[in-house]
């Protein structure tokens, strides 16, 4: 195993791509729980974590490439595709593009169709990244993903994901940050050519990843379906891992069911 590749647990094969400026370790609380279902592959996204440095030229191609690589590593044909927020999307278009090594897709917490202030929000953020201090900038995150509830029940927890960000190499991280921020026609043109089933997920009190998105990509993919959880923000894999790895269990294991369309 490598410092940005970790491989664990036995059975159906499962990738799980993390958001933007996190890396493999935001899976430390879900991986264990799908362990005794799935061999679970994560990695750190190009720029990101240990993986190699990307620049301004960066696309959701060089990702899909990413992962092919990752995949053939590993020896697999195919395998079910978990993406997070800006994983989402590069999930969302690898499944359109490699129909044929894509089972099962989750979408998780993955902007779709941004409003015109959604849009504007984002774009601010990211202008906000390259100026602002990077503690400041990380606090500002942290408040937006976790909710009140686990921010003061679990403060390490919290405490480490703002070390992750703050550990990025900061040209990188806007590079990627950028493609997320810019990425709104990725699953719009993507979702109907994504034919295998797919489950889109999100919090009821995600203000980036919103329900409304969630339901709206669910609807534009041929085999889609959606699930909201209540009570929840951006971090669901942290804040809830137990409800992840169950609707997971649920989707990626069901049995004598090859397509789930409305």
């Amino acid at each position: 195993m490598s410092a940005h590749y970790s491989r664990s647990g036995r059975g159906e094969p499962l990738v799980l791509l993390h958001g933007v400026g996190l890396d493999h370790t935001l899976w430390d609380d879900l991986a264990p729980l799908l362990e005794p279902d799935f061999e679970v592959l994560r990695y750190d996204l190009l720029g990101h974590g240990n993986a190699p440095a990307v620049d301004e030229t960066i696309t959701v191609q060089d990702y899909i490439a990413q992962l092919d690589a990752e995949l053939d590593r590993a020896g697999w044909q195919n395998a079910n595709v978990l993406g997070y927020s800006m994983g989402g999307l590069i999930a969302g278009a690898y499944a359109a593009a490699r129909p044929q090594r894509v089972r099962r897709l989750t979408l998780l917490s993955t902007v779709f169709r941004r409003s015109p202030d959604e849009a504007r929000a984002v774009l601010a953020r990211l202008e906000a990244a390259a100026t602002q201090d990077p503690a400041a900038a990380a606090q500002v995150s942290l408040a937006r993903w976790f909710t009140p509830d686990f921010q003061a029940r679990r403060p390490e927890r919290v405490a480490s994901i703002g070390q992750r960000l703050l550990r990025n190499d900061r040209a990188s991280f806007l590079a990627a940050y950028r493609v997320f921020a810019l990425g709104d026609p990725i699953l719009a043109q993507a979702a109907p050519g994504i034919a295998c089933p797919a489950l889109a997920m999100t919090g009821e009190e995600d203000v980036g990843s919103t329900p409304r998105m969630t339901r709206e990509l669910a609807a534009a993919l041929p085999c889609g379906q959606a699930r909201v959880v209540a009570g929840q923000r951006h971090m669901l894999p942290v804040e809830e891992p137990a409800v992840v790895a169950a609707a997971l269990q649920r989707f990626f294991l069901a049995q004598g069911e090859t397509r789930h369309c409305a």
